[in-house]
């Protein structure tokens, strides 16, 4: 199948990236969202990502322009029907997931490769949910997309050969490095980093360090490039906390529960740079 038609479910952080990376690279793509409202802003936010892009010289003005002009918005599923390809990239909510991924099914054509960006929920259970299994498969982008390099693909036990030498022959032209993932609970990346961020908020729930001691300390004594709290910030405590529940969930295993202060800050709405305050303050 020559691919050239790309829809993308939820204009939020994840989608309009994934939206501006498929648009740049020469697909043609319709970005799909509950309201207007929110393809507005999702397309705001894509526009200034791309100016600054040009800004940096990274990209050409025509290129910017020409990704803008590959994109669609509409709030009518039935606008999927000419896709080729639907990357879901809604909330981290399996009921919400399902949601969409039923209304995705009933809309699009019998080829149609359904993808979905979940970073931790089981690919073979949301595959089950549609018609045509053996074309389902996880698509795990990282924030920002258009800064980030690995795209990990995730097979259920139902995904066909075919589905997953086309998710790895899109990434690739995405310009993304991918690696194949077992389905399990997190993958492979977020198996690991996730309890590692766990593991730093009950350093700092303890007392131990402050946030500020515990991210210089990962960042000079583990050369990482951001601290592990501030990393938390950057991705969402609310989408760790989502990813802890659903490890301890499918896991069964004590290891995985999540931090007390990780609750508490999201009962808070203390939820990381999206809110203004985290673990660190963005105002």
């Amino acid at each position: 199948m020559q691919l050239q038609r790309i829809a993308v479910i939820g204009a939020g952080t994840m989608g309009n990236g994934i939206a501006q990376v498929c648009a740049l690279s020469g697909y043609q793509v319709t970005l799909v969202d509950i309201s207007d409202a929110a393809l507005d802003k999702g397309l705001a936010t894509l526009s200034k990502n791309l100016q600054r892009q040009v800004s940096k010289e990274t990209l050409t003005q025509a290129q910017a322009d020409q990704a803008v002009g590959h994109i669609t918005t509409s709030t009518d599923y039935a606008r999927l029907a000419d896709a080729q390809l639907v990357i879901e990239a809604a909330t981290e909510n399996l009921g919400l997931k399902l949601k969409i991924l039923k209304q995705i099914a009933d809309n699009v054509s019998d080829t149609c490769v359904i993808a979905s960006n979940t970073s931790s929920l089981s690919i073979t259970q949301l595959a089950a949910s549609v018609s045509a299994p053996d074309r389902f498969i996880g698509l795990h982008f990282f924030n920002p997309v258009p800064m980030m390099a690995l795209v990990e693909v995730i097979r259920g036990l139902q995904t066909s050969d075919a589905t997953h030498a086309l998710a790895l022959e899109v990434s690739g032209r995405l310009g993304k490095t991918a690696i194949s993932a077992g389905n399990r609970p997190g993958f492979v990346v977020n198996r690991i980093l996730v309890p590692m961020i766990n593991e730093a908020i009950l350093v700092l729930q303890e007392g131990l360090a402050s946030a500020e001691d515990i991210d210089t300390g990962m960042r000079l004594g583990c050369n990482q490039p951001i601290g592990p709290l501030a990393l938390a910030d950057l991705i969402g405590l609310d989408t760790l906390l989502a990813i802890m529940e659903a490890f301890l969930e499918g896991f069964g295993d004590s290891k995985y529960r999540a931090a007390p202060l990780l609750r508490e800050m999201v009962a808070a709405g203390y939820l990381g740079r999206k809110a203004g305050r985290g673990f660190h303050s963005y105002t």
